[in-house]
């Protein structure tokens, strides 16, 4: 039983059990357990007692509270996980109800707009987070688990492990980024994780590159409803401005997602047909 287990009552012990069964990554397992303790402080009961109904009326609660759709759907995947996998319970999708997803395309940056706010960034450290995350299309948490072995200058290419479904993939190393990576370096001499946080050997937390892109993008003047997550979209859709083919963008992206309907890219359909 993992150290992180031990502090749990029995049946989150037991849910962190069937996590580390199927491999689930530690942000996944972190993130799955804060849904099952949200429930249980919303609804004041440990979530073995808890009534479909109750569950039902906490999802919807939060629907109507304004919570984000990847938010929601990822409670119901800790929910189905937690009642029906580690409880037994067997409940249906008329229990664990996950809501539509919404139809709205995302906002997306310029490279100027991109520029903009990377350039009010005054911490070195911070604005290379920015600009690798953009400039090889990560998601936050990988950018800030990269590790110095990650970085191959010879093949011009940056190994992400256990990113999305903890899979592993390779994406691009610009030249431009690998200039501004090796000036980083040589100021802050990392020693294994590319962008250590303040604790010895632990990644930064993602609130503190986050927080710092939203006051950057204020003091840009840039009033679209963008996120840090914004700039690995932004990324995907300059790729295909550039016509790479379908291939080369599903393996540097890293996902399927793009090629269901609901696709954020409306001209992708073209250039990557299903």
């Amino acid at each position: 039983m993992s150290q992180k287990s031990q502090a749990l009552s029995s049946h989150l012990q037991k849910m962190v059990f069937e996590m580390e069964l199927r491999g689930y990554a530690p942000h996944t397992q972190n993130h799955y357990l804060g849904h099952v303790k949200l429930l249980e402080r919303h609804t004041s009961k440990p979530a073995p007692d808890i009534t479909p109904d109750e569950l039902k009326q906490y999802i919807h609660d939060r629907i109507k509270s304004g919570i984000g759709y990847s938010s929601i759907t990822i409670s119901c995947s800790a929910f189905t996980l937690f009642f029906n996998k580690v409880l037994g319970y067997n409940w249906s999708d008329d229990v664990i109800v996950r809501p539509k997803r919404p139809k709205s395309l995302p906002h997306i940056l310029s490279q100027d707009e991109i520029l903009s706010i990377t350039d009010q960034v005054r911490n070195l450290k911070h604005r290379m987070i920015l600009l690798t995350t953009y400039a090889s299309g990560l998601r936050i948490s990988e950018t800030l688990n990269l590790r110095i072995s990650d970085i191959d200058s010879s093949a011009m290419s940056i190994r992400v492990n256990h990113g999305k479904g903890n899979k592993d993939r390779l994406t691009i190393l610009s030249h431009e980024n690998l200039k501004m990576l090796r000036l980083y370096w040589k100021r802050y001499r990392p020693t294994d994780l590319l962008f250590p946080g303040p604790v010895e050997g632990q990644p930064m937390s993602t609130k503190t590159p986050q927080k710092v892109f939203l006051d950057a993008r204020k003091k840009a003047g840039i009033t679209k409803p963008v996120t840090i997550h914004t700039l690995r979209h932004s990324f995907a859709t300059h790729l295909l401005e550039k016509i790479l083919t379908c291939a080369q963008f599903k393996f540097l992206w890293g996902i399927a997602i793009l090629l269901r309907p609901q696709s954020i890219f409306t001209y992708q359909q073209n250039i990557c047909p299903q």
